[in-house]
């Protein structure tokens, strides 16, 4: 096999990987909360190729050698936080994140004795809802049934018949619908952490982030903002009522994607011709 037609085949490898990534932001472009993903390619191995003594003549005055390449592999997919149009939904149970935040929630899973056990995960979903736990409480969950949790660690509760209102720190009180004159309630706060290091967190899928396996230190990756006043880039606050849509932007997904359809469709020639060329070579006849 030559050169050429190795440096065809990697390449539309890492070029089959671009194409799936762009399609999956494509088929999110209205997901709530959705973060787009991003890749990072790098050379697999550069070399070079020398040539012929014969080829140093005088008054020429470029190198012998020249670089030949063996195609690209994919280093990195990384989710890009920036931050998403936000839309008003006049729904109480809907929060959007300013800055690079997240909701921190309990997903549920069974352990190899068959328990139940919650591990935590984090979104910029806040498309939440008030539902019934099965112990005649109402907590706040997302669309997925998963419990949003607060500062304690501990789902969130809000008593019947009570309206929560949800200020810029995450701090919920909840306000009698039935008698308006009486004090609000201190129901708690929701979670919030901000992302430090995003290229480390993991897709769970369900427009869900996990932390990689084995990691100890979650701080180096996640910070908890609750009770911190931020300023700038690193200031994370709520807004209720409203929704973050994706931050996908479909132009520049379709930009890429012809990009990477016609680096596809020349390497795919390339190899086509180094084929042909070396059919023509094994039925040369001395």
């Amino acid at each position: 096999m030559n050169n050429s037609m190795i440096n065809s085949s990697v390449s539309m490898h890492s070029l089959q990987q671009k194409l799936d990534i762009l399609a999956n932001n494509i088929a999110n472009v209205n997901t709530t909360g959705f973060k787009k993903k991003e890749a990072s390619f790098e050379d697999v191995l550069t070399n070079v190729q020398n040539q012929p003594e014969g080829f140093r003549q005088q008054g020429r005055f470029s190198p012998l050698g020249f670089n030949q390449g063996w195609g690209s592999r994919l280093v990195q997919i990384q989710s890009n936080m920036a931050q998403g149009a936000i839309q008003p939904t006049g729904n109480t149970t809907d929060f959007a994140i300013q800055g690079e935040g997240l909701f921190e929630v309990s997903v549920s899973t069974v352990d190899e004795n068959g328990n139940q056990v919650f591990q935590p995960a984090w979104t910029r979903n806040g498309a939440f809802n008030l539902s019934p736990d099965g112990n005649g409480n109402t907590v706040l969950t997302t669309k997925d049934g998963h419990f949003v949790n607060g500062t304690d660690g501990n789902p969130i509760l809000i008593p019947d018949n009570y309206r929560p209102v949800v200020e810029q720190d995450g701090t919920i009180k909840a306000y009698n619908e039935k008698d308006p004159s009486e004090a609000p309630l201190n129901v708690g706060q929701i979670k919030l952490v901000r992302v430090v290091r995003p290229q480390l967190l993991r897709d769970m899928g369900g427009n869900l982030y996990a932390l990689p396996a084995g990691v100890t230190n979650q701080d180096g990756i996640l910070q908890n903002v609750n009770g911190a006043e931020g300023t700038g880039t690193e200031r994370v606050s709520l807004m209720q009522g409203y929704l973050e849509q994706s931050n996908v932007n479909l132009s520049d997904e379709m930009t890429d994607l012809v990009m990477v359809q016609r680096a596809l469709q020349l390497n795919s020639r390339a190899i086509t011709s180094s084929d042909q060329m070396m059919n023509i070579a094994n039925n040369l006849r001395t």
